[in-house]
């Protein structure tokens, strides 16, 4: 593939950077973009400096060319002298380009990315406008690449599809499109037949993006080649996971029922964020300010250590974040703080804060602060509102650098009793930390439905009106509000008629919260009989109370990782025996399955050093394998299980297995300790059962074996699905690969349930395929046991579990497992259950 190099030159240092990091996000990194802007004088940085585009192009020279796009006048003399400066072997491959900034970087980009020759990029970055002409019905000098001809020899095959995604085949969505059709040695073409379009072709940035698609469009999309099938069915798949963007669900926000009616007394109106109804006082959240004051300092690298540092740990608690997020909102939302990780890895902005804190000698706040800002002006520029609605995250990353910077402590959002909260705005990280059980509402005067802070507060069910009158900003705490989300509207000191209304309308809907309560609290049994017990997945002694209330039968995989994470050195034995304890006499007799550490690798201890960084941390150092080579650690966690054992159904659960030696190394240690413990007169559970996570290729290879050594299986699908199709979940490039309803995964899951069967073992499944309930049937109908979900989502999979038979889901599986797509699968799935009656 081409290894074609991009240099922006710019009379302005803050577009040029921007420009790259808007063009560098549609191929994820994957094109080398040199910037060469702006001119060092601080009373007047607007110019060009020919060394400085000479650097930037020797920086990045290719043999494959280098593409210069410049913006205004002396931008092309110091372009055009720089070249001068080449070698005459080099100044033949670099080439400057006429084309707009912005538009002409990204269609490079993208060309680059799918591997295309010096001329094609330089053709797709000459036309770049020509999409936008197309959107705004103008005319445009530019000339369409032709469509490719077609080799009738070749077979030609052809696909409708329907675009879902709210924004349709914006920037994003276009990139991956093209970059997909890329990969394929297929001749692409796409028609949008709502727009009545002619056909153009899909390797190209521009020509895909002048079909102007929109949600609800219909497009033709036919390919001819060798591999046509293969690249039409990877396609489907983008479009069936709206092109990595979960936005049918979560991402929409509530109707806005605007209601013909007069303002009353004490009403507030503001945008229908998350629906339900709440009555309560307020309490008021301001976030610590952290005032800035740039200083001169004399050892600029001590700043620079400073900042990373600070970097370092923000990346940390992020994780933390994340981790708590994935349990409580489910790992698609929780993507959100994989956007704030991939921002704290930025190159441009870490350079760019270096090079302020090099060149001026200031101190890594002021420096760090003037960055960010940058970044946010950047995005508020952006036509994009997708990537605007980014700004939230990049403030939420640039307040926690600041905070750890100024040693300052996080704030504090427990509130000690229910309230609603009042605040001028929420990170998408303080959302992910509220208890619904406390925070019952949200009221800010900023904020938009689309927003993440939004969507986490719909997914946590907390009733939120955002954007309401800075009025409410000074009402004293403890003041009645009420607020309906589903309308937008809040009251302050609402009157009786009012109160009236809100009570009725609210206890409606806790009534219908009830029923599903109460349905939930019984078995979930099929329509022929068959039980399946229902667990959750938890991470904290806050969830199991959600889960138990929830209608969980117990607790299918307890996250341990939440006490060793955000803090200096590991959790003592003491404080580990009192959380287990706690969490088990929570579920009064029920099942707890207790999952063994598993970090490392992508989720690194702060206080345990691993001596080296992993290229691939998934295939790394993490799971059992981190703790085989910590015994210590290791022991006292199982110190702690083992003691809290003790008149509870308390299960040890290892994780990340991949061969039998990590079973028999582990049941030693575990051997030692229970020994230790009979040594000491420490009681314990002595039949306390073991069993493994299966979630490695290698580890259902040899189930059967492994189902000689333990006690049950429990299948993580995350993970399993990830290595069964060799991508990686958090790369927006490939994730759409990693579908657990792939039929390769189906049939991995197949093998394992058979092999524990086989050896009269249980096997549940605790992967988030567990909560969809779109898969239940199949789930069903490869005989697993118990299926372990967020505890939100226990009422819908019971509900649908008692819709279902084993008979009719048993021969959803036998067509699912003969299907050649997870898109495939889903269409069997939606066509084949039968209706409740």
């Amino acid at each position: 593939m081409a290894a074609i190099a991009i240099v922006i030159v710019s009379h302005s240092k803050q577009l040029a950077l921007s420009v790259r990091e808007l063009a560098a996000q549609m191929v994820q990194g994957q094109v080398t973009i040199a910037v060469a802007a702006g001119i060092e004088d601080s009373e007047n940085p607007l110019g060009t400096d020919p060394i400085q585009v000479y650097e930037a192009i020797a920086s990045v020279f290719s043999d494959d060319g280098v593409l210069v796009l410049m913006d205004l006048g002396s931008a092309l003399l110091s372009a055009e002298m720089a070249i001068e400066f080449l070698p005459e072997a080099q100044q033949e491959k670099v080439y400057l380009c006429e084309a707009p900034l912005v538009e002409g970087a990204i269609a490079a980009v993208v060309a680059a990315a799918a591997g295309r020759d010096i001329h094609q990029v330089l053709a797709e970055a000459r036309g770049a406008l020509l999409a936008k002409a197309t959107q705004l019905g103008i005319s445009s000098p530019l000339s369409v690449v032709s469509p490719i001809t077609t080799n009738i020899e070749s077979p030609t095959r052809e696909i409708r599809l329907i675009v879902s995604n709210r924004l349709g085949l914006h920037a994003r969505p276009a990139a991956q499109f093209v970059a997909t059709a890329a990969r394929f040695q297929s001749q692409i073409l796409v028609r949008n037949l709502t727009r009545s379009t002619e056909l153009v072709r899909g390797d190209s940035i521009n020509q895909v993006t002048t079909l102007g698609v929109r949600q609800g469009h219909e497009l033709l999309i036919t390919a001819t080649g060798s591999d046509a099938d293969e690249v039409l069915a990877a396609l489907q798949v983008l479009f069936a996971n709206n092109f990595g963007e979960d936005n049918v669900a979560l991402n929409s926000p509530p109707a806005f029922h605007h209601e013909v009616a007069p303002a009353t007394h004490g009403e507030l109106l503001g945008i229908a964020a998350s629906g339900g109804v709440v009555i309560a006082p307020v309490v008021h959240y301001q976030p610590t300010h952290i005032a800035i004051t740039e200083y001169h300092v004399d050892d600029p690298d001590v700043e620079w250590q400073r900042l990373q540092t600070a970097i370092h740990t923000a990346r940390q608690e992020i994780q933390a974040v994340f981790s708590q997020a994935s349990l409580q909102i489910g790992d698609t939302e929780a993507a959100i703080f994989d956007t704030q990780l991939l921002f704290l890895e930025d190159p441009v902005l870490l350079e760019a804060a270096h090079q302020r804190i090099l060149d001026n000698h200031i101190n890594a706040e002021a420096a760090w602060q003037a960055v960010v800002d940058e970044v946010v002006t950047s995005y508020r520029a952006l036509e994009d509102s997708y990537l605007q609605e980014r700004v939230d995250d990049v403030v939420d990353v640039g307040r926690r650098v600041l905070r750890l910077l100024a040693g300052n402590a996080a704030a504090n959002l427990h509130l000690q009793s229910p309230a609603i909260l009042v605040a001028t705005d929420l990170t998408p990280s303080d959302t992910a930390g509220l208890d619904p059980t406390k925070v019952l509402g949200i009221c800010t005067t900023s904020g938009s439905a689309t927003s993440h802070s939004a969507i986490i507060a719909r997914t946590l069910g907390i009733p939120a009106v955002l954007g309401v009158d800075a009025q409410v900003l000074h009402l004293a705490d403890g003041t009645l509000m009420a607020l309906d989300g589903e309308s937008g509207r809040a009251w302050v000191e609402p009157e009786s008629d009012i109160l009236d209304l809100l009570a009725a309308k609210q206890s409606a809907w806790q009534t219908a919260q009830q029923e599903a309560r109460a349905t939930a609290h019984q078995p979930a049994i099929t329509r022929d009989g068959r039980q399946v017990s229902v667990f959750a997945n938890i991470g904290s002694i806050n969830d199991v109370q959600v889960a138990v209330a929830s209608g969980a039968e117990g607790v299918g995989l307890l996250r341990t990782e939440f006490l060793y994470l955000d803090r200096t050195s590991a959790p003592t034995e003491e404080e580990q025996l009192l959380v287990y304890q706690t969490i088990a006499q929570v579920l009064d007799n029920r099942p707890l399955i207790i999952r063994t550490l598993d970090v490392g690798g992508d989720k690194p201890l702060p206080y345990l050093k691993v001596g080296f960084p992993e290229a691939n941390p998934f295939l790394g150092w993490r799971g059992i394998r981190f703790c085989l080579d910590h015994p210590e650690l290791f022991k006292t966690q199982l110190r702690a299980i083992l003691r809290a054992s003790v008149g509870h159904q308390i299960k040890i659960m290892l994780p990340m297995i991949a061969t039998v030696t990590e079973v028999r190394a582990a049941k030693v240690i575990l051997g030692e300790v229970q020994a230790e413990l009979n040594q000491a007169g420490i009681s314990f559970d002595a039949a306390m059962k073991v069993g493994i996570m299966v979630e490695v290729p290698s580890a259902v290879v040899i189930a059967d074996r492994l189902a000689a050594e333990v006690d049950f299986f429990s299948i993580g699908t995350n993970d399993l699905s990830q290595y069964v199709m060799a991508s990686d979940r958090t790369n927006p490039r490939v994730a759409n690969l990693v579908d657990a309803l792939h039929p390769a995964v189906l049939r991995m899951v197949q093998q394992i349930i058979q092999a524990a069967h086989a050896a009269g073992i249980s096997v549940g499944l605790c992967g988030e395929l567990a909560a969809d309930t779109l898969a239940t049937p199949i789930l069903l109908g490869l005989g697993l046991d118990e299926l372990s979900v967020n505890p939100q989502s226990i009422p819908g999979v019971k509900q649908t579990i008692a819709r279902l038979s084993i008979v009719e889901s048993e021969a959803i599986v036998a067509s699912a497992l003969q299907q050649d797509s997870a898109l495939h699968v889903r269409e069997l799935i939606s066509t084949s259950v039968t209706p409740p009656a």
